[in-house]
């Protein structure tokens, strides 16, 4: 984290000849630059569902858009120069996800507007109505979901008593959610062991850690990071027949067994509707912040056969998604 503050330090020098967008000309080409954490082959998913919504809002690359794609790899120390490139382009706007991401965007430039999908918003809106400043977008969290994430795996693991939670603590979001969680685990019965992550080698030391434990199950919490690396810890969870609640469906169509939360392409399509809106002028502290209104079940039967283990009938009546 310490070495992705220094280099936004050489990005500061750039903010005065950045420029806010103010709506584009008729017959212009708006340039939007789009920052993935992950790889080009991990991101294809919310790329797809971004073009998708920008053609139906009438944008065409090659026509009155150009997509400026960028992408980290799983290193955030790479994010500062791609945010001095973007700036030195004079994007009209920037859309990332993730909190990382997110504040180094922010501290990058004042005046480009930024679109962000993200979990949790205290750290960039001054409120949900009025964002305030040049940061807006939607969020994928809501009130006590970690908490009905463990009440789920507890469903499909009746007697699960140790629980491992992956998290990034560089995302603060995370330490919270960790703190939250442990309220819910002392009604249910469980054990958390917080297991937390940096880097994409920090995974599978972390995996082979968890036996000393005696982790019998894990809980993901999504960010930039856990998210670019959901194959990997899908793998790491089967080679260690360890069953995994995870936030997105992307990790349950990854190999994880079960995932509740919102639908990530839904949220980026919705980011289309911001980076629209700005593009004809709208200022974007004073665009709304949205949170999801529904969320989704997906269960991977596939993996739940490969661990053992028998999914309730009840679970699989509500799920939204069976994967076979």
């Amino acid at each position: 984290m310490m070495s992705l503050l220094r280099g936004l330090a050489l990005v500061a020098a750039m903010l005065t000849t950045a420029a806010p967008a103010v709506g584009q000309p008729a017959g212009s080409t708006a340039r939007i630059g789009y920052i993935f954490v992950g790889t080009a082959s991990g991101s294809s998913q919310n790329l797809e569902a971004f073009r998708d919504a920008l053609r139906e809002l009438g944008y065409a690359e090659g026509r009155n858009i150009a997509l400026e794609l960028r992408y980290a790899d799983g290193r955030f120390e790479r994010v500062p120069g791609i945010l001095e490139e973007l700036i030195r382009l004079k994007v009209d706007v920037i859309l990332v996800g993730g909190y990382q991401l997110i504040l180094a965007a922010s501290q990058a430039t004042r005046t480009i507007p930024i679109v962000g999908v993200w979990c949790g918003v205290e750290m960039f809106a001054a409120s949900l109505a009025r964002p305030g400043g040049n940061v807006t977008g939607v969020t994928c969290m809501s009130p006590d979901l970690a908490a009905k994430q463990l009440q789920i795996l507890k469903e499909v693991l009746p007697r699960v008593t140790a629980v491992a939670v992956v998290h990034n603590p560089q995302a603060p979001y995370t330490l919270r959610e960790v703190r939250d969680l442990e309220g819910a685990a002392r009604t249910l019965g469980i054990r958390l062991h917080p297991v937390p992550v940096n880097q994409p080698e920090d995974f599978e030391p972390a995996f082979a850690s968890l036996g000393r434990v005696g982790a019998q199950a894990i809980l993901t919490i999504s960010d930039p990071l856990t998210y670019s690396q959901r194959r990997q810890i899908a793998d790491l969870a089967s080679r260690h027949r360890l069953p995994g609640m995870f936030g997105f469906k992307d990790y349950a169509q990854a190999g994880g067994l079960v995932s509740y939360g919102s639908n990530l392409q839904a949220l980026v399509r919705r980011a289309d509707f911001y980076v629209d809106k700005i593009l004809k002028g709208a200022k974007p502290g004073d665009i709304p912040v949205e949170q999801p209104t529904r969320f989704e079940l997906v269960i991977n039967l596939r993996t739940a056969r490969a661990l053992g283990v028998t999914i309730p009938q009840p679970l699989l009546l509500r799920a939204d998604e069976l994967i076979q």
